[in-house]
């Protein structure tokens, strides 16, 4: 059975410049389908993309007719979108939200515990919203996402060891990361959206290794050819020099 037989079109694409967006695009086209992507910034000469902003009272007036979405953009902006793709077509949604939902409910950084809320709020208002309108969904949380050269999480690491050649690590680097591809979950989600059992689930993805943040940072080491050199400062100590270092990592916080 073909994607093309089984994906409900025609196939709406929310935040299509994420990570995941261009994976996507691709694998739909592939299966011989044509989406329509949805940005705010949509890329300049290129055919079937919309620029609209899902926050946008008057989106309606802008979408085509849709039956299957993938949303891609934050979550937390996608329940003030549902009238508007419902009233265009909208039966099959597969929206990404983060495991941030679950890791940062207990975090110490107020600003990490809002970011849960914000999830948490905004999954509940999907479910219901769907439920209610008849709506098949389904809710996929990716835990770090990487995809090299352009991801803010280990491309930021690698681009740190190339400025400092070093890295320094709060303590001994024992925090867990599932790192997990963005063009992997691109695959998920086009399967998610053609399989039945899917539908009203949620799912956590992750990559296919439990790695410390220590082990992470020496693979990246070594993925740019280069001699590991990781090191442990005491806690206290490395809150000292992040504050010094702000200027060159923005929104980094001593808890992360």
């Amino acid at each position: 059975m073909t994607v093309s037989n089984t994906l409900k079109t025609p196939v709406l694409v929310l935040g299509a410049t994420s990570l995941i967006g261009g994976y996507l695009l691709d694998r739909l086209r592939a299966a011989g389908v044509d989406p329509v992507a949805v940005s705010r910034r949509p890329p300049p000469g290129e055919a079937c993309w919309l620029d609209a902003d899902l926050s946008d009272p008057h989106l309606e007036d802008g979408l085509p007719p849709v039956a299957t979405v993938f949303s891609l953009s934050p979550i937390w902006l996608l329940p003030a979108a549902l009238p508007a793709l419902k009233a265009r077509g909208m039966t099959r949604l597969v929206a990404f939200s983060s495991t941030s939902r679950f890791t940062k409910q207990a975090s110490e950084v107020a600003e990490e515990r809002a970011v849960a809320a914000s999830l948490a709020d905004a999954e509940a208002a999907v479910e219901r919203f769907c439920a209610s309108q008849g709506v098949a969904w389904t809710l996929l949380r990716p835990t770090l996402i990487y995809d090299e050269g352009h991801d803010g999480n280990v491309s930021r690491l690698a681009s740190l060891i190339r400025r400092f050649g070093v890295l320094p690590l709060s303590g001994k680097g024992e925090g867990l990361r599932q790192p997990v591809h963005a063009e992997d979950l691109a695959i998920g989600a086009l399967a998610a959206a053609i399989a039945p059992a899917a539908q009203n689930r949620a799912y956590d993805l992750v990559g296919g290794e439990t790695l410390t943040y220590h082990a992470m940072a020496t693979r990246v080491f070594e993925g740019l050819d280069r001699q590991p050199a990781v090191f442990s400062l005491p806690p206290a100590l490395f809150s000292l020099m992040l504050k010094a270092a702000a200027p060159f990592l923005p929104g980094a916080t001593a808890a992360m």
